[in-house]
């Protein structure tokens, strides 16, 4: 995993609410083996509307996911997080997640930022009306800044270390390797070796 930091990006104005995870990816793209090439299956429903956000040109390359109040309610899938990570979001800004969608996303280097409808409000505006508008998203200073403002957002300690030295679980096991081995090599031969 990456370590996340500071991302400055363009970003995608997504004016919903409740949206969930079938709608981020739908069921159907879940056959997949792999955590790569989930990117065609965002949004696809929507996407079928010429005039969705997503479809328009001035977003592409966005970054950014700006969305409104419970992102990522539903099931657990963490699908959804790998569909927006290939599509190059880095960071997903909403006043509201599903906790699942919370937890996988920190688990697979997407910073989920919570700010305050007002603040989601003012990115919103401020990127409809200039879409090249930067956006940044710093985990160091735990804030969000655009055309001179900032707001800042919570994360507690344990995730924003995580991201910072892009550690996943397996990552964060490894950590320990040696103590594993360790106690490997020490236990009685007629218990069944970890290999």
């Amino acid at each position: 995993m990456d370590a996340f930091t500071s991302h400055t990006g363009t970003a995608l104005p997504l004016r919903r609410s409740n949206v969930d995870t079938d709608q981020i990816i739908p069921a159907v793209y879940l056959k997949r083996v792999t955590r790569t090439g989930f990117a065609d299956g965002l949004f696809s429903a929507w996407r079928e509307d010429p005039a969705f956000v997503l479809n328009d040109p001035e977003y592409a390359g966005a970054s950014i996911l700006l969305a409104g109040p419970e992102f990522g309610i539903g099931s657990s899938r963490e699908h959804a997080v790998w569909a927006l990570r290939d599509h190059g979001f880095r960071a997903v800004v909403a006043p509201g997640f599903g906790d699942i969608f919370r937890n996988n996303a920190l688990s697979e280097g997407l910073l989920p930022v919570e700010l305050e409808p007002p603040a989601v409000t003012a990115l919103w505006d401020l990127v409809e009306a200039a879409p090249a508008t930067p956006v940044t998203v710093d985990l160091v200073a735990r804030e969000v800044r655009a055309s001179g403002l900032s707001w800042a957002f919570p994360l507690d300690d344990f995730s924003r270390w995580r991201l910072l030295e892009g550690l996943d679980d397996i990552a964060l096991t490894l950590r320990y390797d040696a103590e594993v081995s360790a106690y490997e090599a020490r236990r009685p031969s007629f218990l069944p070796l970890v290999a």
